[in-house]
């Protein structure tokens, strides 16, 4: 009997032994991952991190092979790089986007890299799962870029990521290893993005809220697209079910107007928004019809917002731009003396110092 139950003992630990799995880092290779929002485009690269580990001036070309080669695992007889170590580097994009001016649809991919010192080629494969690149089949690319690797002036210990070259529509991915950096551009439709992201949120909740109509009209406005729709959102900003007549409604409205050079009406929308707008608000309106060069008209905003408020920093400055841009500099410094000593902060006074000084030479402040 008590040979029996140690038996089924080793038998059990045995079983335990197999199928136990620790969770214990690899010290070789940092698991890591970089988000970047690109216009509204989410991109997530997931990769691990190998270091040089003394392995200087072996990197390229050495550890990293050239090209395509024959791993001796796996199915794939012609691998490129898994572009970082351990599983598959992914890289998950929300909307589809232009890598290196190529198209790509929103997806995951795993990321490969085959390496060249002149020229490099960096391929996006929908097996986003496989362990590296021991099973990689071209069969399943979906992509593939020329890229120029490009030095360093700082040499990277652990493999990286990093988004650069960052503008409102698209970055630059650089990988950086040792002395050696390959990047990739992803561009993306900023505007249409926004736009469609716009369609679907003015169907949620915020078909309720005027002011989200009227911040929908105010983006295609000022991005100078989809205009006759944009008059549509601002309709429904002032006179849908749940529109209200506000500044804010009233002058995306006139906005939207304006760029269809319908100026009539944008100005008779903005006569009734005007006694709704706060001081903030006509200041800047005014400085928007300077802006369009309607120096008149802005004068007599500025003129409405000093008698509304009067002596306050803000609308003071308001008259010295609205008489400079009639080109009245006597009155113009006058105000702007005036509003000096009532600037909020030491920024401010040397801005007024600074235009003050340009009047007195007679030259117009809002150039």
């Amino acid at each position: 009997m008590k040979k029996i139950l140690l038996l089924a003992t080793a038998v059990a630990l045995c079983t335990f032994t197999a199928s136990a799995q620790l969770t214990i880092p690899d010290g070789l290779n940092k698991k890591a991952s970089v988000s970047e929002q690109i216009g509204i485009t989410d991109v997530t690269i997931h990769y691990s991190r190998p270091g040089m580990k003394g392995r200087e001036g072996k990197i390229w070309g050495g550890l990293i092979h050239e090209g395509f080669k024959d791993l001796r695992f796996g199915t794939s007889r012609a691998a490129p790089w898994r572009a970082g170590a351990n599983e598959n580097t992914t890289i998950e994009i929300s909307d589809d986007v232009k890598i290196e001016g190529k198209p790509l649809a929103a997806g995951k991919y795993a990321l490969f890299v085959a390496y060249s010192p002149n020229e490099s080629t960096v391929i996006f494969s929908k097996n986003s799962t496989s362990w590296g690149s021991f099973f990689y089949d071209e069969k399943e690319d979906v992509l593939r870029v020329k890229v120029k690797p490009q030095p360093l002036e700082k040499s990277v210990e652990w493999l990286k990521y990093e988004f650069i070259n960052q503008t409102p529509n698209a970055a630059t991915v650089a990988l950086q290893w040792e002395e050696l950096m390959i990047p990739f551009t992803i561009e993306t439709d900023y505007i249409a993005n926004q736009l469609a992201s716009i369609r679907r949120e003015l169907r949620t909740r915020n078909a309720f809220d005027p002011d989200a109509w009227a911040d929908a009209a105010r983006f295609a406005a000022v991005n100078s697209t989809d205009l006759p729709e944009a008059l549509h959102w601002a309709e429904q900003a002032t006179s849908g079910m749940f529109g209200e007549k506000t500044f804010t409604t009233l002058s995306s409205k006139a906005i939207i107007l304006n760029k269809m050079n319908r100026t009539a009406e944008a100005d008779a929308v903005m006569k009734e928004a005007m006694p709704m707008a706060t001081m903030q608000e006509l200041h800047n309106y005014g400085r928007q019809l300077l802006n369009q060069k309607r120096t008149k008209e802005a004068l007599e905003v500025f003129k409405m917002n000093y008698d509304k408020n009067p002596n306050e920093f803000t609308t003071m400055m308001g008259m010295a731009r609205g008489y400079s841009g009639t080109g009245d500099f006597k009155k113009a410094l006058e105000f702007a003396q005036k509003a000096q000593p009532k600037a909020p902060d030491t920024l401010n006074k040397d801005n007024v110092a600074r235009l003050i000084k340009l009047l007195q030479e007679g030259k117009d402040i809002n150039s």
